[in-house]
Protein backbone atom coordinates (compact mmCIF):
# COMPACT_ATOMS: atom_id res chain seq x y z
CA UNK A 1 0.00 0.00 0.00
CA UNK A 2 0.37 3.64 -0.46
CA UNK A 3 1.99 5.00 2.86
CA UNK A 4 0.35 7.99 3.88
CA UNK A 5 2.41 11.06 5.45
CA UNK A 6 0.62 13.58 7.49
CA UNK A 7 1.52 17.30 7.48
CA UNK A 8 0.65 19.12 10.48
CA UNK A 9 2.04 22.88 10.26
CA UNK A 10 -1.21 24.02 9.99
CA UNK A 11 -2.39 22.86 13.31
CA UNK A 12 0.48 25.17 14.53
CA UNK A 13 0.03 27.89 12.05
CA UNK A 14 -3.60 27.96 14.39
CA UNK A 15 -1.87 28.02 17.54
CA UNK A 16 0.49 30.88 16.65
CA UNK A 17 -2.05 32.69 15.61
CA UNK A 18 -2.43 33.78 19.04
CA UNK A 19 1.00 32.42 20.41
CA UNK A 20 -0.73 30.18 22.92
CA UNK A 21 -1.21 26.23 23.75
CA UNK A 22 -3.77 25.29 21.84
CA UNK A 23 -4.60 23.61 19.39
CA UNK A 24 -1.79 21.27 20.39
CA UNK A 25 0.65 19.66 17.55
CA UNK A 26 1.57 16.52 19.55
CA UNK A 27 -1.89 15.32 20.33
CA UNK A 28 -2.75 16.22 16.44
CA UNK A 29 0.34 13.82 15.81
CA UNK A 30 -0.83 11.06 17.69
CA UNK A 31 -4.61 11.45 16.27
CA UNK A 32 -3.02 11.12 13.00
CA UNK A 33 -0.68 8.40 14.22
CA UNK A 34 -3.37 6.16 15.33
CA UNK A 35 -5.64 6.61 12.80
CA UNK A 36 -3.66 4.84 10.75
CA UNK A 37 -0.42 7.62 9.39
CA UNK A 38 2.65 5.98 8.53
CA UNK A 39 4.70 9.49 9.11
CA UNK A 40 4.01 12.79 10.33
CA UNK A 41 6.06 15.60 8.54
CA UNK A 42 6.18 18.48 9.90
CA UNK A 43 8.42 21.52 8.05
CA UNK A 44 10.89 23.30 10.51
CA UNK A 45 11.05 27.04 8.64
CA UNK A 46 13.48 29.71 9.57
CA UNK A 47 11.10 32.07 10.52
CA UNK A 48 9.42 29.64 12.42
CA UNK A 49 6.15 30.60 11.89
CA UNK A 50 4.65 27.67 12.49
CA UNK A 51 6.13 24.34 13.99
CA UNK A 52 8.94 25.91 16.89
CA UNK A 53 12.05 23.57 17.84
CA UNK A 54 10.21 22.21 20.72
CA UNK A 55 7.11 20.72 18.16
CA UNK A 56 9.89 18.78 16.37
CA UNK A 57 11.58 17.48 19.35
CA UNK A 58 8.69 16.72 21.12
CA UNK A 59 7.36 14.63 18.60
CA UNK A 60 10.32 12.54 17.66
CA UNK A 61 10.07 11.44 21.49
CA UNK A 62 6.08 10.41 21.22
CA UNK A 63 5.49 9.22 17.94
CA UNK A 64 5.65 5.23 16.71
CA UNK A 65 5.14 6.35 13.15
CA UNK A 66 8.34 8.12 11.04
CA UNK A 67 9.23 11.51 12.01
CA UNK A 68 9.83 13.32 8.45
CA UNK A 69 11.19 16.74 8.83
CA UNK A 70 11.20 19.32 5.91
CA UNK A 71 13.61 21.61 5.87
CA UNK A 72 15.93 24.32 3.85
CA UNK A 73 19.90 23.43 3.84
CA UNK A 74 20.85 26.10 6.12
CA UNK A 75 23.77 25.81 8.78
CA UNK A 76 20.89 26.44 11.81
CA UNK A 77 17.90 23.90 10.55
CA UNK A 78 20.60 20.97 8.92
CA UNK A 79 22.06 21.02 13.38
CA UNK A 80 18.77 20.72 14.56
CA UNK A 81 18.44 17.81 12.31
CA UNK A 82 21.80 16.41 13.50
CA UNK A 83 20.81 16.69 17.03
CA UNK A 84 16.97 15.68 16.56
CA UNK A 85 17.75 12.47 14.29
CA UNK A 86 14.44 12.32 12.67
CA UNK A 87 13.17 9.59 10.35
CA UNK A 88 13.69 11.49 6.95
CA UNK A 89 14.52 14.87 6.02
CA UNK A 90 12.95 16.20 2.63
CA UNK A 91 14.96 19.25 1.38
CA UNK A 92 12.79 21.94 0.46
CA UNK A 93 13.64 25.47 -1.57
CA UNK A 94 12.46 28.29 1.25
CA UNK A 95 11.63 32.04 0.03
CA UNK A 96 10.44 33.88 3.22
CA UNK A 97 8.06 35.65 1.43
CA UNK A 98 6.14 32.69 0.34
CA UNK A 99 2.88 31.62 1.76
CA UNK A 100 3.94 28.19 0.70
CA UNK A 101 6.35 25.98 -1.01
CA UNK A 102 6.60 27.55 -4.30
CA UNK A 103 8.47 24.68 -6.20
CA UNK A 104 11.08 22.41 -6.31
CA UNK A 105 14.38 22.42 -5.19
CA UNK A 106 17.50 23.32 -7.59
CA UNK A 107 19.27 20.28 -7.21
CA UNK A 108 21.08 20.43 -10.26
CA UNK A 109 22.14 23.64 -9.47
CA UNK A 110 23.44 22.91 -5.98
CA UNK A 111 24.87 19.72 -6.19
CA UNK A 112 27.92 20.16 -4.12
CA UNK A 113 26.58 21.46 -1.23
CA UNK A 114 23.52 19.18 -1.15
CA UNK A 115 25.51 16.76 -1.47
CA UNK A 116 27.24 17.89 1.93
CA UNK A 117 24.14 17.80 3.39
CA UNK A 118 23.11 14.92 1.89
CA UNK A 119 26.30 13.00 3.42
CA UNK A 120 25.88 14.77 6.98
CA UNK A 121 22.69 13.22 7.40
CA UNK A 122 23.50 9.47 5.99
CA UNK A 123 26.24 9.37 8.71
CA UNK A 124 23.93 10.23 11.10
CA UNK A 125 21.45 7.60 10.15
CA UNK A 126 18.83 9.84 8.68
CA UNK A 127 17.40 9.45 5.48
CA UNK A 128 17.21 12.09 2.49
CA UNK A 129 14.26 12.90 0.46
CA UNK A 130 14.86 15.51 -2.63
CA UNK A 131 11.69 17.49 -2.74
CA UNK A 132 11.70 18.37 -6.78
CA UNK A 133 9.88 19.14 -9.69
CA UNK A 134 9.22 16.63 -11.94
CA UNK A 135 11.62 17.39 -13.99
CA UNK A 136 14.33 14.70 -15.39
CA UNK A 137 17.39 16.74 -14.41
CA UNK A 138 16.48 17.63 -11.45
CA UNK A 139 15.76 14.19 -11.12
CA UNK A 140 18.95 12.66 -12.42
CA UNK A 141 21.18 15.24 -9.74
CA UNK A 142 19.09 13.43 -7.33
CA UNK A 143 20.15 10.07 -7.72
CA UNK A 144 23.76 11.62 -8.37
CA UNK A 145 24.55 13.32 -4.91
CA UNK A 146 22.98 10.13 -2.97
CA UNK A 147 19.45 10.77 -2.51
CA UNK A 148 17.48 8.27 -0.75
CA UNK A 149 13.83 9.66 -2.46
CA UNK A 150 12.69 12.50 -4.31
CA UNK A 151 8.91 13.52 -3.40
CA UNK A 152 7.65 15.26 -6.85
CA UNK A 153 5.62 18.54 -6.39
CA UNK A 154 2.41 18.14 -7.24
CA UNK A 155 1.53 21.95 -7.23
CA UNK A 156 1.26 22.53 -10.60
CA UNK A 157 -1.21 19.14 -11.03
CA UNK A 158 -3.10 20.53 -8.49
CA UNK A 159 -3.57 24.04 -9.66
CA UNK A 160 -4.04 22.75 -13.44
CA UNK A 161 -7.54 23.20 -15.34
CA UNK A 162 -9.00 21.65 -18.15
CA UNK A 163 -6.48 19.82 -20.33
CA UNK A 164 -3.45 21.27 -18.48
CA UNK A 165 -4.61 18.77 -15.71
CA UNK A 166 -3.70 15.19 -18.09
CA UNK A 167 -0.36 17.44 -19.22
CA UNK A 168 0.70 17.89 -15.60
CA UNK A 169 -0.51 14.18 -14.92
CA UNK A 170 1.93 12.64 -17.48
CA UNK A 171 4.56 14.90 -16.06
CA UNK A 172 4.24 13.10 -13.18
CA UNK A 173 4.10 9.82 -14.26
CA UNK A 174 7.20 10.48 -16.93
CA UNK A 175 8.90 11.48 -13.67
CA UNK A 176 8.20 8.81 -11.79
CA UNK A 177 9.41 6.59 -13.80
CA UNK A 178 12.73 8.00 -14.10
CA UNK A 179 12.90 8.17 -10.59
CA UNK A 180 12.67 4.40 -10.50
CA UNK A 181 14.63 3.69 -12.85
CA UNK A 182 17.98 5.29 -11.02
CA UNK A 183 16.79 3.36 -8.40
CA UNK A 184 15.09 6.45 -5.94
CA UNK A 185 11.87 5.33 -3.61
CA UNK A 186 9.03 7.80 -5.31
CA UNK A 187 6.70 9.94 -2.98
CA UNK A 188 4.36 12.79 -3.93
CA UNK A 189 3.10 15.42 -2.57
CA UNK A 190 1.59 19.58 -2.71
CA UNK A 191 -1.77 20.41 -3.41
CA UNK A 192 -3.30 16.81 -3.05
CA UNK A 193 -6.64 16.29 -1.97
CA UNK A 194 -9.44 14.14 -1.92
CA UNK A 195 -10.39 14.92 -5.16
CA UNK A 196 -7.43 14.45 -7.09
CA UNK A 197 -5.16 11.85 -4.87
CA UNK A 198 -7.01 9.13 -6.75
CA UNK A 199 -4.66 9.64 -10.21
CA UNK A 200 -1.64 10.64 -8.77
CA UNK A 201 -1.46 7.64 -6.40
CA UNK A 202 -1.64 5.23 -9.77
CA UNK A 203 1.36 6.72 -10.90
CA UNK A 204 3.69 3.71 -10.42
CA UNK A 205 6.42 2.89 -8.17
CA UNK A 206 4.85 5.43 -5.82
CA UNK A 207 5.94 4.69 -2.36
CA UNK A 208 4.47 7.71 -0.30
CA UNK A 209 2.43 10.64 0.16
CA UNK A 210 2.42 13.54 1.85
CA UNK A 211 -1.09 15.46 2.55
CA UNK A 212 -1.53 18.68 4.83
CA UNK A 213 -3.72 21.50 4.15
CA UNK A 214 -6.66 19.92 3.07
CA UNK A 215 -6.55 16.96 5.85
CA UNK A 216 -6.15 19.65 8.09
CA UNK A 217 -8.92 22.02 6.43
CA UNK A 218 -11.29 18.63 6.36
CA UNK A 219 -10.99 17.97 10.02
CA UNK A 220 -12.48 21.19 10.80
CA UNK A 221 -15.79 19.37 9.51
CA UNK A 222 -15.62 16.00 9.88
CA UNK A 223 -12.42 15.66 12.56
CA UNK A 224 -8.87 14.85 12.49
CA UNK A 225 -9.42 11.20 12.54
CA UNK A 226 -11.93 11.14 9.92
CA UNK A 227 -9.84 13.05 7.70
CA UNK A 228 -6.94 10.71 7.61
CA UNK A 229 -9.10 7.87 7.36
CA UNK A 230 -10.89 8.84 4.31
CA UNK A 231 -7.41 9.74 2.66
CA UNK A 232 -5.86 6.30 3.36
CA UNK A 233 -9.27 4.81 2.41
CA UNK A 234 -8.21 6.03 -1.50
CA UNK A 235 -4.50 4.89 -1.03
CA UNK A 236 -6.14 1.67 0.02
CA UNK A 237 -8.59 1.25 -2.86
CA UNK A 238 -6.21 1.95 -5.76
CA UNK A 239 -3.25 -0.21 -3.97
CA UNK A 240 -6.27 -2.93 -3.75
CA UNK A 241 -6.19 -2.81 -8.11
Amino acid sequence: MIELGVNIDHVATLREARKGKVPDVITAGKICEIAGAHQITVHLRQDRRHIQDHDVRALKEVLLVRLNLEMATVPEIIAIAHQIVPHTVCLVPENRQEITTEGGLDVKGQKETLKKVVDGMHERGIKVSMFVDPESEQISASAEIGADSVELHTGAYANATGNQVEKELKRLYEAGKIANQLGLALHAGHGLTVRNLEPVARIPHLKEVNIGHDIIARSIFIGLDSAVKEILAILEKVSSK
